[in-house]
């Protein structure tokens, strides 16, 4: 069931990390094989509660599950979930911290870490109240009760549900008509809208006014600027 182990965790920081700086790489798709998306993290050789000393488990998740999320935030290249099945835990975190999600009809979300008494974690108290509210974020953390594809996307957790059979077609889809975008001006709008549930609207205009000064500097607005004047399509390069 794709329970992430620390090895998988590092590989996939450091593939977001390469993404946001390769030119050549346009958009990201995570998705996985076989029956599940995520179990979760995978807790074998986890130390025993007596075996801690004081600060081992804030610097484990601020180090681990904390960082991981963050990567995907912080990619400057947009990141489609394309989620085949069950979603539970950090699983599920790593899917909602994407910038798109589609979601195979079979697919589930679990906030499994109350069945094992838990607080969650992986950003999961900070990503679901700005996705759905408060009081449906405290629901599933609460209950830890799955939750389908179909409520998910009625809920707003996802943006799409096809098909199993259909969903590597589609998440290809999306990532080719985002590779054909202008990357940079994403990346500017991706941080815009990830900072501004936190920020006061002055400080949210001020940084939208500087991101159009900086994209104003790229070859792919210059392009845009001009396919509109010539009357024809854009050619973005994502430069």
């Amino acid at each position: 069931m794709n329970a992430v182990t620390w090895d998988q965790r590092e590989r996939i920081i450091a593939l977001l990390e390469a993404a946001s700086a390769d030119p050549a790489v346009r958009a990201v798709v995570i998705t996985a094989t076989g029956r599940g998306f995520c179990a979760g993290a995978d807790l074998r050789g986890a130390p025993a509660t007596g075996e801690r000393t004081a600060g081992d488990v804030t610097r484990t998740i601020r180090r681990g599950a904390q960082r991981f999320i963050g990567a995907v935030l912080d990619c400057e290249k947009p990141v489609i979930a394309a989620v085949n099945g069950t979603a539970a835990g950090i699983g599920a975190h790593l899917a909602f911290a994407c910038d798109l999600v589609l979601a195979a009809e079979s697919a589930r979300f679990i906030e499994v870490f109350v069945r094992r008494g838990l607080v969650p974690d992986g950003g999961g108290a900070y990503l679901l109240p700005r996705l759905i509210g408060p009081q449906r974020a405290k629901e599933l953390m609460f209950f830890g009760d799955a939750l389908s594809a179909a409520d998910a996307r009625e809920w707003g957790l996802v943006n799409r549900v096809v098909p199993a059979e259909d969903l590597e077609k589609t998440a290809t889809e999306w990532a080719e008509r985002l590779a054909r975008g202008p990357t940079r001006a994403l990346a500017l709008t991706k941080q815009l809208v990830n900072a501004a549930l936190d920020t006061d609207r002055a400080t949210a205009f001020a940084a939208e006014a500087t991101a159009q000064e900086l994209n104003m500097t790229t070859r792919d607005a210059q392009e845009g600027v001009a396919s509109f004047v010539d009357r024809r399509e854009a050619r973005y390069q994502g430069r």
